[in-house]
This record gives C-alpha cells, structure tokens and sequence, in this order.
C-alpha cells in the first residue's frame, strides 16, 4: 500500500501537503510545537527508570526439601545458608580491619558540640586508641580472652565504639548495660557476667555501681573507667570500697606505654552478650559470636545489593540505643565500607538539628519515629485544602513507588516534600525500620514522601537482629519481607491460640548462622527459646503470604484466659485500635476473673485537639483527657476499627480511662525497645483498673 494511500486512510495530511500545513502556522505557533517537542524529547530520555528487583517479586521464598515446610530466601541462588559477604571480614575486628584499609584512613567516628559542625576521628585514631585502651585493659588485670566479659555503659558516643573495638582486638566480651534497666537488672548482670570492669560515661553512673559495691551487691567490681572527667572524691569514695576508678585516657596512656600485640578472636568465639530487658524477671543474657553478628549482616547486603552497595560516602546516624542489636548490625555494615558514623548530641529532641548538621544517607528507625513525622507532616496541613494537596501528591509519588521508581525530583518533591527531605539532611538514601509493627499508612506515605528505599525487617535480640527482610522492588506495605539469605524460617502449630501450619499460620521459628548461643547462666530459658534441632522460637505468630514473605499476626506470649474461657491475645488488639487517629499509645488488660476487657489510652497531643474540634468539643490537652464526652467518642472509633478487623465481642474493650502522660522509656513502662512492659503498666495503672471495672460491671 502506497504512503499517500495510508495516510488517507488514517485521515493525515499527505507528505506533499506537510511543508505546506508547516508554512501555514504562525512563527508563534511554530516555537510552541518545538517547545513541546523539545520537552517531551527530554522527559522521553531523562524519565525515571524503575529498579528492577533482584528475584520474581510474587516468589520471594521458597520451601526447603525435607524441613518440615521451612522457607528459604530465593535471593543469592545457593542452597547453602550465607555465613559471610566478605572473605575478609569474618570477625567484627576484621570487619573494622577491613573499613580502614578500604576507607584510605578517612573519617570515621563524628560528634558536635552544640551549634557545632561535627568533629570527626578517623579510623587510624580508632583503631590506635581500641589498641591502647585494650593494652591498658590488659595492664590491669583483664585477660585476652573469651573469658573476659567488660561492661560497657554509656550513651552513643565514639568511645563506646573505641571500647568495643579494644574489646574485640583482644578477643574480649562486651556487655552493654544501659540506664532503663534499673539499678536492680544492673546488679543482676553484674554479677551473672562476672563483670569486673565497666567503661562508662558519667560520674553520675560510677556513683550507682558504687552504691551497689558499698552493699555488697556487687562483689566482683573492681575497676570503674570513665570517660568524662571527675573529681577526686570520686576516686577516694572507690578507693574504701576496694574500686579502682580511673579517666579512659589514663588507661589508654598505659596501654600505649605498655603495647600489647592484637589478639584477634575467631567466628565462633563470643563477642557480645547483650542482654534484653524483657516484660517480666530479670533481663536475659543472648550470647552472640562474631559469626553471628557477620552472618545476619552479610544477609542483609546479600538483600539490598542489586539497589544498594555501601561505600566510604555513607553517613549513618546513630542514635537508636547501642546496646542493641539492631543499631549495631546497620553500624557494622557501615564500618566493613568505610563508611562514617556521626552521634547525636545526647537529647532526643535536637534530632532534627544534628541531623541536618550531618547530611546522613543511611538512616535506621524505629516506628514510633515515622509515625510522629507523619503526624507532624499532616498536622502542618491545616486546612481541608492543604491536606487535601498532600493526599494528591502522596497518591501521584505512591504510584511511582508501587511501579518500582523511587526518587526525589519530581514536581511533587519541588512542591511538597524538598522541606520533609530537608529536615533529614537532604541526603538519605537507604532508611531501615524495625522493633516493631509499622502502620501501612504511615509506611506507604514516607516512602512517597522521603524519596529513598525504605525497609523494613523483623527479628529479635537471639537471632542477633534481623531474620527478614523487604525485598527490593516489593514496596507493598504490611508485611515484613521473606528470609534473609542467613537463616530458614518455619512457622509451627499454636494449638491453644488456634494457629495451625497447614494454613500457613503459627509460631515463628528460625534457623541459621545468625541465631545466638543461648543465654548465659540459665539453661532453663535456653531450653524454651531453642529446640534440640536448633529452631528458635520467637513466640511471634506469623503468616505465609502467597507472595513468600512474612506477616505477623500475633504474639504467643502475652495471651490470658477471660472468665469465660475465651484465650485474648491484647497486643493484636492494641494494634489494631491503635490505628484510631486520636489514640497515640493504649494498654490493653484482661483478667481472667473477669468477663471483659478495658484499656489505658494515650492520646496524640498533636492530633486530638483538631480531632475533637471536628466534633465541637474545644479545651486544652489536658482538659480534653478529662472530658467524658471526648472519652466516649474515643471508644466508639476504637470499637469500630475493631469490628472492621474483625474482632470477637469478648476482644473489644468495655471501658476506657484517658492518661495524659506518654508511656515512655523513662518512666519505666516501655522497654528500651519501646515495647510496653506489662506488669509495670498493670501496677501503675492499678486504681484505674480496678475503677474501670467497678464502673462498667
């Protein structure tokens, strides 16, 4: 078929009649149409490209043969479970090791002075004073050994990583200690890891374990490091209690004078013991070995390198506690890169500024966290119109998101999101989130909003921090990801809650190079949380997605029985009502001499009050939590959110009292991982307990 013949058909101009349709437009029209077609030649050439996933996103697991219906990552292609990333880097020393070779001695630990660009030391002066104060160690009277356990309690700062990396160079063990556990919990680690040195900040904190040897609590504590300065009187109070308390720079000019050659530890060997708060008793002591430790982080590099390969240009923030896991693992793969790590100045509440002071591009949070940027973000939306805008531009990014294309430069980063990326820095590109449940809409949001990969993980302390992950490319929210390359993961029958395997519903249990020891001194603990096969047992109930990844349903452990005999699991019940959009934190209690249940709720000072304006109800913040009114509108969104997730008459709460103050880690309801410790929430909150239910009977 001829040109002209097609183009009639298609009722175009014929090619002779072009020139001359061309010549009819005005010189006007003419640079219009260059224009366009110069802007669509550019976006056609400059558009954003999605990430290509690095499996088949509907099969990110597969099952093991022979396992009982275990599940294995599909990442990496090996059957074998990864134990390292790095041949050089088996060992936490080797993993610094290897960041000072390959950073070129560059910068490695950062802190400021308030108002301050940071300060930074590089990792040859990490490295030299790790071996003075090791060597100083030695020169009183620790060994290089496994043997060796040294406490360490201090708030993020570079010498909590100098005597963690002293500790390691001379195959010794750390044991963090930090302030939330209690006078109490200290003593008892103390004395169950037969501590007899501490590194520690304050003096304030010396005077503590002084107080404890003065009892004869804590026998064995013989030498007290610190590194801020102190008095005299210090020293004279240790010295007529048999403690020695010396500065850390004294320690580490005695080791300097008196050199020891590094005793590095193997992948087997101990490295930390890391001791978990817990809800109930005395705080468990998870042994973890530096094969442990290099095991869960090598799978999580195995993960993100098709989208995400760490180099000395990282910056991570550090502010998440040290003495867990989860901190620990994101800052030791910045140290195997070479990459820095810059501290927050002590006060949660001048995040914001530090941050923007230090530009970082890797950022590890918890969930709290997002959900107060949510919350502050919307809250800034003051009017139907603003938020209205925000909607429409988080629902244009989303769907970028869910094609696979993440970044921050398109016409809705310019117009509304530049400020929220500003107030991170402006610079991250990898955000990681764990300790516990994230809000799907608070998750789908960010990830719109901040413009880099966002993901997210599950794990506990005993399988050292992460045993899932978000896959690349899978920006689905409401689940936790598949396995990590380093462990397999099967779920088993709860029979009592009614989880059973062949819905692809149970107890989750893993297995692998990344799950710990035991727990030091107590084998009757070991026993219930590790099987004879090597299974640990997380008492999380999880649920086989069809896609292979993992969602947690339920937690086997805080579960009770009502008087009628019906098993209430509260912490899935607090999570579902805490999606309320007043409701910023709630405590749900059962008993089992009742028939109901009742609920200590918190409310958001941020979003109640324009929450309750809504429904003509004006006051303070304070006033608000006392008003019945409020009170009963309250409820009846939880109950509703409760029906809508379906649950069971017996599951909803009866009755509610309104609290003012935020359960916190200070005043000892949360843990330091900001989960709710249930006893310390029933004894605080008794009388209103006991009121609730005296009124609602």
């Amino acid at each position: 078929m001829q040109t002209q013949e097609i183009l009639r058909i298609l009722r175009l101009p014929e090619l002779g009649d072009l020139g001359q349709f061309f010549r009819s437009l005005s010189a006007t029209t003419l640079v219009s149409m260059g224009a366009l077609a110069a802007i669509l030649a550019y976006w056609f050439t400059h558009r954003p490209k999605a990430l290509r996933p690095p499996c088949n996103l509907l099969m990110q697991s597969e099952e093991v043969e022979d396992s009982g219906g275990a599940r294995r990552s599909v990442i990496g292609g090996s059957p074998q479970l990864l134990t390292h990333y790095y041949d050089d880097a088996r060992t936490m020393y080797q993993v610094f090791r290897r960041g000072l070779s390959i950073s070129g001695n560059g910068p490695c630990l950062g802190f400021r002075k308030p108002k301050q660009p940071y300060q930074w030391l590089s990792y040859q002066e990490v490295a030299n004073r790790a071996e003075f104060l090791g060597s100083g160690l030695l020169q009183h009277n620790c060994k290089a050994s496994t043997d060796q356990f040294i406490g360490v309690f201090a708030q993020n700062r570079p010498e909590w990583i100098i005597a963690e990396l002293a500790c390691y160079t001379y195959s010794m063990v750390v044991v963090p200690l930090y302030d939330t556990l209690g006078p109490g919990a200290i003593r008892y680690i103390i004395n169950t890891a037969d501590i007899s040195t501490v590194i520690m900040d304050k003096p304030q904190k010396a005077v503590l374990l002084l107080e404890h040897v003065e009892r004869k609590d804590t026998p064995g504590l013989k030498l007290i490091i610190l590194m801020e300065p102190f008095e005299e009187a210090l020293k004279e109070r240790g010295q007529k209690c048999g403690v020695v308390i010396k500065s850390m720079q004294a320690v580490e000019d005695c080791g300097q004078a008196n050199h020891h050659a590094p005793v590095p530890p193997q992948p087997d060997d101990l490295s930390i013991v890391c001791f978990t708060s817990g809800t109930t008793g005395n705080p468990k002591g998870a042994m973890l070995t530096h094969g442990n430790v290099v095991a869960d982080f090598s799978g999580f590099l195995k993960v993100t390198e098709s989208q995400w390969a760490p180099t000395c240009a990282d910056v991570h923030f550090s502010y998440l506690p040290l003495a867990h896991m989860f901190e620990r693992m994101v800052q030791s793969v910045v140290y195997c890169h070479g990459g820095r790590v810059g501290f927050f100045q002590g006060d949660i509440r001048l995040l914001s500024d530090d941050m923007k002071a230090l530009r970082p591009t890797i950022f590890p949070v918890v969930p709290r966290l997002l959900n107060r940027m949510y919350d502050k973000i919307f809250s800034q939306a003051d009017t139907p119109l603003k938020r209205w805008l925000l909607e429409f531009a988080a629902r244009r990014k989303q769907a970028e998101v869910r094609s696979g294309i993440i970044r921050n430069n398109s016409i809705w980063d310019e117009l509304f999101f530049n400020k929220i990326q500003a107030s991170l820095g402006g610079r991250v590109r990898m955000i990681v989130t764990g300790a516990a449940p994230a809000s799907p809409t608070v998750l789908g949001f960010l990830r719109a909003a901040l413009g880099c990969q966002v993901y997210e993980g599950y794990g506990q302390t005993e399988c050292t921090a992460g045993c899932t992950f978000t896959t690349p490319g899978d920006w689905t929210s409401g689940h936790v990801g598949a396995p990590l390359p380093c462990n397999h993961i099967k779920l088993v029958d709860v029979e009592e809650l009614n989880y059973w395997t062949y819905k692809g519903e149970g107890e989750i249990c893993v297995r692998g190079p990344n799950v710990f020891k035991g727990y030091l001194k107590d084998q009757d603990r070991t026993k219930e949380a590790l099987d004879s096969d090597g299974w640990l047992h997380t008492g999380d109930i999880g649920k086989w997605l069809p896609e292979g990844t993992l969602k947690i349903i339920d937690r086997k452990k805080h579960i009770f029985k009502l008087a009628q005999g019906e098993y209430v699991a509260p912490e899935k019940i607090e999570n579902i009502y805490i999606r309320s959009e007043p409701v910023a934190q709630i405590y749900v209690h059962g008993d089992s001499l009742k028939a109901f249940l009742v609920g200590i709720v918190v409310p958001d000072p941020e979003v109640m009050p324009c929450w309750a304006l809504k429904r003509g109800i004006e006051g303070l913040y304070t006033d608000l939590c006392i008003n019945k009114e409020l009170k009963k509108a309250i409820l009846e969104d939880m109950v509703r959110l409760g029906k809508e997730s379906g649950l069971h008459s017996f599951e909803q709460v009866k009755a509610i009292y309104i609290h003012s103050d935020m359960f916190s880690v200070q005043n000892g309801l949360l843990t330091p991982t900001l989960k709710a410790k249930r006893p310390e929430l029933r004894e605080y909150f008794k009388k209103q307990i006991e009121e609730l239910y005296s009124t609602s009977m």
